[in-house]
């Protein structure tokens, strides 16, 4: 008897830690379906501007984006001034919002030859109605020859990135650069309880980096793609083994980007989830809508309730 009441209490535990269930788990805006693929979400702190990217179907074309609410309405999504003919992506909102991080191939000076690898870039605004600077380099202790993907930044300035390093665990891995004293510091490869031989990437901190949401891709305890997991911060200041979050978040198909609103405890991340079905249609109009609004295998930005606990 003892027993069936633990078990209880575990799974009501673990419904208030995630999402209810699978009707909590919704579209960010259905604004967004016009595009084929859309991900890497991040919101401002009043909730009202919100940046993204936007994606052509093969992935070959990437852009940014940001969306803004207006008396309590997101209007029209509109590209970033910056954004030229190389490719724009994971876009990251400073503690003041003042700056703008993102991943780029762009090339290092004006001459706009050859594109290059992913180095991490940022622009800057002297405030929220200001317009953009041009993209700066964020600098060679953090970009290198390799790819780096994927800026998140805790509130003491603290950046945690992807890479694709030869000297990492795996093939992408996650790294944490400390600001000290005006600059970053070298990178530092996270522990074991993170990375692993194979892909770890797209980190979220949280702002008082006491945890850690991230990318693992076909693990053994997934769901059979990238699934989302959690770490946290033990007292020794070290990463703590990292657990899947599990279903209804994660499913079969691919969770990955995910963005965590503290506040009021809402997680966004993308999903390539699918459970459209054959049915007839009354109209082109119909079937338009059906096929772009459901959860049709492409990437879209989802969002539910998600309390973690401290």
């Amino acid at each position: 008897m003892k027993k069936n009441v633990l078990l209880i209490l575990l799974v009501l535990i673990s419904k208030l830690l995630w999402a209810q269930n699978e009707n909590d788990i919704i579209q960010f805006n259905n604004i967004l379906n016009q595009f084929n693929n859309v991900r890497d979400f991040c919101i401002s702190a009043d909730g009202n501007e919100a940046f993204f990217t936007i994606q052509s179907p093969n992935g070959k074309i990437s852009q940014l984006a940001t969306i803004k609410k207006e008396d309590n309405t997101w209007l029209e999504p509109e590209l970033l001034p910056f954004c030229d003919s190389f490719m724009y992506l994971e876009p990251f909102l400073s503690m003041h919002e003042k700056r703008l991080f993102f991943a780029s191939n762009r090339p290092l000076n004006d001459s706009f030859a050859e594109k290059k690898d992913f180095d991490i870039w940022y622009v800057d605004r002297d405030s929220k109605k200001g317009k953009w600077s041009e993209p700066k380099n964020i600098g060679k202790t953090i970009n290198s020859e390799s790819d780096e993907f994927y800026p998140t930044i805790s509130d003491n300035n603290n950046l945690y990135f992807t890479k694709d390093a030869p000297n990492g665990f795996g093939k992408d891995d996650i790294y944490f650069c400390k600001w000290e004293d005006g600059k970053y510091l070298a990178p530092v490869l996270l522990n074991k309880n993170i990375n692993s031989a194979g892909y770890e990437f797209n980190a979220f901190v949280s702002k008082k980096e006491d945890f850690i949401l991230y990318t693992k891709y076909n693990t053994e305890d997934g769901q059979g793609s990238g699934d989302l997991y959690i770490s946290k911060k033990e007292l020794d200041g070290t990463w703590g083994k990292s657990k899947n979050i599990g279903v209804p978040i994660n499913t079969k198909f691919m969770e990955y980007c995910p963005f965590y609103d503290e506040k009021n405890q809402i997680l966004y991340f993308t999903s390539k989830r699918q459970d459209i079905k054959p049915k007839k249609f009354k109209s082109i109009l119909d079937f338009k809508k059906y096929t772009e609004e459901s959860k049709n295998g492409l990437s879209k930005i989802y969002m539910t309730p998600f309390c973690i606990e401290k």
